[in-house]
């Protein structure tokens, strides 16, 4: 919304601007220096805005009234027609107080100054020359300074008398720390905002330094008071802020001074929903700006919680009751904060889905409302229209707000009912009568209202009454109130087949020890959820199958029902989690070993439509940009969990069909890619940041001189769900050059540190699992070679020691992560050691001899590894990678080509992957067109077939009887190419 625009002034706001102008008539003074004289001197602009201003606000009238030479002053300065700069309103306090000699002087000091810009503000904001973002700055700017240079001021003065307060611990000198909450703490006050505070001490201890010592909680609650009383006292010169302390802990019969300790216990033990509420907007504003972010981080946990908070929209409803039963008692329905479509529903709105969610998208974590709004359009959590309607209403009531304000310097937010004050509030927003504006405010209010009940819509209103009762009837059976005969029976006319089996499943689930130690809440919780699971799953094709696979998720959740809340509150998240484990026990059981990932089920169109590789990087990289570089616990858990809810992305979307098998592994592999670079960009940070740069052999200083190197799956570009990464890591450093930092060691030593750093990143098992499995036997001498090699010792290993089988094994390799020169150089090393020409009789040889010691070791035995006379037996096992004329044939076949024919046809080393080299081998004319798609449709059936086994956690295998012409197919083309 845009600033409320300008209208004429009505004629019965006419007289106010009278008696404004003949303030400065009246002045006696002498005629070059009258009041008038100064007055009349102002351009008409001027005069136009000083007009309106005194119409509309009875306090700046009062002002003007008071102190004419005040507003001549401000005017003559200049500081009415232009906006502050940053610091210049602090300078100009600090410079008055320092002239102060007393608590008296203070307080008078202080008033004027606020008097003289707040009246500054209201003319701004009236004569429409700031916007609502910088009135609110401005009022918090000056709220903030006030704060803090009264306490500054204060403080030694305390000392003095007192002594300096003294940490018992620390034995370091203790200061207060102001926290403001609300919207001073958003930097959203309005232009009759009192102000919430909470103050705080780092620790315990005395005072030192005066004839009697004094425990430093009575020294800073003694402090507390005189700046409280600096503040809020009203005097001849009004008052500074009104001052509410009522969010400390236990409120008003609280001590007025806390410990951080102390604050840190009460919000873990004690604190309540709506105090996490509040706890959002906090900021320091006054006292120990250090201290002040030490306490911040202590109380995060309270506020953001780790996992999903759903219980947040529970607490929500509740305020939101209190606050309309307190509306509806006091005849407050035309209060524009707390009635219906009001201000206060934008907020709860915004802080639902902080608190919902803020623990793990940290860029939730701030404070202005309009700036989350902001932040909730472009991470997908309310669309755009909804979003725009929500700011322009929010705009809308806070301009309201302020002319309601502006008339008396007044803390209020009701609508008046005098008609005077109803033109004047018309005037100030811009429309020609009451009428016409409380229409506009009617269209807003019920735009806000709206979208309110969007997002805090009881799944168990009246509106959905046939749901409702159907999830009621399942509640006797969850309570075991029903027999055992007739909740079988029910359960049976329900669609379950062993219907015996499933109430016992039921019955172990309410009995067990996981639900009889829950607490209150939590068990109304699973009561509330068991039904509506029930009602869903009787609409499953396999409720027997669905049940089975769920209630280890319902157990594993049951004491952290914040999880259940979720579930309860989303009904379209509830039927995709039994949908999916329905489909896959491989997704019901990652999602009953890390519930986080139920997240990932609220947002059916990214659940299902995975983002392409450029968005998956960029993703990444901006979740981890919100974390402190020197937090490393947080960016292995954003990362483990970035890859937990990416892998059932893909998994989810493949059970539905909306990922082919050949997306599902280029995106299982661009997720790893893009792990790989972050897991790099980590590790090198980490290293150098203890031991220094490693140099070039020319002696400068490397900034990224290594690659990691992908082979197997993961190069060829066909991850599998749960596939593990081989990995070779290969560098470009000197490897007898030190590093250039304080802990200096040579370039072999730093190089080896890195590898073993990214393999601990990769490797190490926290709360949410491990990023992959990694196997480093491929590199150069295997388990016993070098962790990282240099690319000329690599080079001389492969060209000089290496074994065909490790050359058939570099037909796949790539460079995934690192230094992209050094990369390109890898590629050519890779080339030249591929092209080298090979005598193909010892290389048929070679292959084959390999292949068949892998068919002894790991094929099916009692069909010959799939070569015997019973191998096309249904009663027989076919092993879909490893019998002859499946998956490792394929490869075989696509690695002999790439090592007898490169040389003369380097185009088929262009890709790594099986399908487009078969594609090559076409295009040179090496493999007929024919032969070339029964190869590539084979691999990517069998592929297939073991990409659903592995969602369905079984092994690669299939009855013998399967795949009859694929195998037969592939087996015939091994021949040809004169493999045995």
């Amino acid at each position: 919304m845009t600033l409320p625009s300008l209208i004429d002034l009505p004629t019965a706001l006419l007289p106010f601007v009278s008696r404004a102008e003949e303030v400065f008539l009246a002045d006696a003074a002498g005629p070059t220096e009258t009041l008038q004289a100064r007055f009349e001197a102002w351009p008409s602009a001027r005069r136009e805005s000083f007009a309106r201003v005194c119409a509309a606000s009875d306090f700046a009238l009062d002002q003007v009234s008071r102190d004419p030479r005040m507003v001549l002053a401000l005017a003559e300065q200049g500081l009415l027609e232009r906006s502050l700069v940053p610091g210049e309103l602090r300078e100009a306090l600090r410079q008055a107080l320092d002239a102060c000699a007393d608590e008296d002087g203070l307080a008078q000091a202080l008033r004027r100054f606020r008097n003289r810009h707040q009246l500054r503000i209201v003319w701004r904001d009236l004569s429409r020359q700031a916007d609502l973002a910088e009135t609110c700055r401005d009022l918090t700017d000056l709220a903030d300074c006030c704060i803090d240079l009264t306490y500054g001021w204060l403080y030694p003065r305390l000392c003095q008398q007192y002594g300096t307060p003294i940490g018992r611990r620390s034995g370091e000198a203790q200061h207060m720390v102001v926290l403001g909450m609300g919207k001073l703490g958003a930097h959203e006050l309005n232009l009759s905002s009192d102000i919430d505070l909470i103050f705080g001490y780092p620790e315990g201890g005395e005072t030192e330094g005066a004839r009697r010592s004094l425990d430093n909680q009575e020294f800073f609650i003694r402090l507390g008071q005189k700046l409280i009383k600096a503040l809020d006292a009203v005097t001849p010169d009004g008052f500074v802020f009104r001052v509410d302390m009522r969010l400390r802990p236990y409120g008003s019969s609280g001590p007025l001074v806390f410990s951080f300790n102390a604050l840190e216990q009460y919000y873990q033990d004690q604190g309540r929903d709506w105090e996490r509420y509040a706890m959002i907007k906090a900021r320091v504003v006054g006292g120990d700006p250090e201290a002040g972010r030490v306490l911040l981080e202590m109380l995060r946990p309270f506020v953001y919680r780790r996992y999903l908070d759903f219980s947040a929209i529970e607490a929500l409803r509740n305020m939101k009751q209190l606050i309309q039963q307190e509306v509806r008692r006091k005849g407050m329905s035309e209060n524009i904060k707390l009635g219906a479509g009001g201000i206060r529903e934008v907020e709860f709105i915004a802080q639902a889905f902080q608190l919902i969610h803020g623990g793990r998208d940290l860029s939730l974590q701030q404070r202005p409302l309009l700036g989350v709004l902001t932040t909730l359009e472009g991470q997908g959590y309310i669309p755009a229209q909804a979003v725009a309607e929500l700011a322009a209403g929010y705009r809308f009531l806070r301009y309201v707000e302020h002319a309601l304000q502006a008339i008396a310097d007044r803390q209020t937010q009701m609508l008046p009912d005098g008609e005077l004050d109803r033109q004047r509030v018309a005037f100030m927003m811009g429309y020609p009568d009451w009428g016409a504006f409380m229409q506009q405010l009617g269209y807003w209010r019920g735009r806000i209202d709206w979208h309110f009940q969007q997002v805090i819509a009881d799944p168990d209103d009246a509106a959905q009454a046939p749901e409702q009762e159907q999830t009621a009837g399942w509640l006797p059976l969850w309570q075991g109130e029903l027999d055992d005969e007739t909740a079988c029976r029910e359960l049976a006319e329900a669609g379950f087949r062993d219907a015996r089996k499933a109430c016992e499943r039921l019955q172990g689930l309410r009995n067990g020890s996981h639900v009889r130690s829950m607490q209150r809440l939590g068990r109304e919780r699973l009561d509330t959820f068991a039904p509506r699971l029930l009602a869903l799953l009787v609409e499953q094709s396999d409720p027997d199958l669905v049940l089975e696979r769920v209630l280890p998720l319902v157990e594993a959740v049951a004491r952290r029902s914040a999880y259940l809340v979720l579930l309860t509150e989303n009904p379209g998240a509830l039927q995709r989690l039994l949908t999916l484990c329905g489909g896959s026990p491989w997704i019901a059981e990652q999602i009953a070993r890390y519930p986080l990932l139920l997240d990932e089920l609220l947002n059916e169109g990214k659940l299902y439509n995975p983002p392409e590789a450029p968005e998956l990087f960029a993703e990444l990289n901006e979740r981890l940009m919100r974390i402190p570089e020197d937090d490393l616990e947080q960016q292995m858990e954003a990362l483990r969990h970035f890859k937990l809810a990416h892998s059932l992305r893909v998994a989810a979307s493949e059970i539905v069909g909306t990922l082919p098998l050949m997306k599902v592994s280029d995106y299982l592999t661009r997720l790893a890619e893009a792990i790989l670079g972050q897991v790099l960009s980590l590790a090198w940070r980490n290293v150098v940041a203890r031991y220094g740069r490693p140099r070039h052999r020319d002696g400068s200083l490397c900034d990224n001189a290594f690659i990691i190197v992908g082979y197997g799956k993961v190069g060829g570009i066909e991850l599998g769900h749960g596939s593990d990464l081989d990995l070779v890591f290969i560098h470009d450093g000197d490897p007898v050059a030190e590093t250039d930092g304080p802990k200096a060691i040579d370039g072999a030593q730093f190089f080896m540190r890195l590898g073993q750093r990214i393999i601990h990143l990769l490797t190490t098992h926290t709360t949410s699992g491990q990023l992959y499995e990694v196997d480093m036997r491929l590199r150069p001498s295997g388990a016993s070679g070098l962790l990282v090699t240099s690319l000329s010792a690599y080079r001389e290993y492969q060209n000089e020691k290496a074994w065909t089988w490790e050359h058939q094994a570099l037909v796949r390799a790539r460079m995934l992560a690192g230094c992209a020169r050094l990369g390109e150089d890898f590629k050519q090393v890779r080339d030249a050691v591929l092209r080298h020409p090979h005598d193909n009789g010892k290389l048929r040889r070679e292959v084959c001899e390999m292949r068949a010691k892998m068919r002894d070791n790991l094929g099916t035995r009692i069909t010959a590894a799939g070569m015997g006379a019973n191998a096309f037996s249904a009663d027989v096992p076919f092993n879909l990678k490893h019998d002859a004329g499946g998956i490792v044939d394929i490869e075989f076949m696509v690695q002999y080509a790439a090592l007898a024919w490169s040389h003369q046809h380097p185009e088929l080393l262009r890709y790594t992957d099986n399908i487009r080299i078969l594609d090559g081998l076409e295009q040179v004319g090496l493999l007929p067109g024919e032969e070339v798609r029964l190869l590539q449709e084979a691999y990517k059936a069998y592929r297939a077939a073991a990409h659903r086994l592995s969602l369905q956690k079984q092994p690669g295998v299939v009855s013998g009887d399967q795949f009859h012409d694929e195998r037969q197919a592939v087996m015939r083309i091994w021949r040809k190419l004169g493999l045995c």
